[in-house]
């Protein structure tokens, strides 16, 4: 069993930046793809970023709202995933989740849902204007 915590959100205004922690129980964090899922009000649950290994090399995902603006990274002696998100944007308002999968995820999969095993309880991130 995988335990998620995110922290880090709160509220910035428009233009400004945070960075988001997950912090994930477990020996073999190394080996798990994690990913970062937004859900605004009324809406579904998107894919943000997604941080995953095979063998030495290190691939990420984004969605392309964020490209450019958001950074996926993670410190495998910490068991920690962070999302530093720059340049936000009102339409960035949502409670972010993160989530695991105890395997490596190719593109396609990494962007579902279904994929990831174990969830955060969210953190919730507004952005004023």
């Amino acid at each position: 069993q995988v335990q998620l915590v995110e922290s880090g959100g709160g509220l910035v205004q428009v233009g400004g930046s945070l960075r988001l922690s997950c912090a994930a129980s477990g020996r073999t964090f190394s080996t798990y793809a994690m990913g970062w899922f937004r859900q605004g009000s009324g809406k579904e649950r998107d894919f943000v970023a997604a941080i995953t290994s095979s063998g030495s090399a290190t691939v990420t995902y984004y969605a392309d709202s964020v490209k450019g603006r958001f950074t996926i990274s993670r410190d495998n002696a910490k068991n920690t995933v962070y999302l530093q998100m720059n340049s936000l944007k009102p339409e960035d308002t949502a409670v972010y989740y993160c989530a695991a999968a105890a395997t490596y995820l190719p593109y396609g999969p990494a962007l579902a849902r279904v994929a990831y095993n174990y969830w955060g309880q969210g953190t919730q991130v507004t952005v004023s204007s």
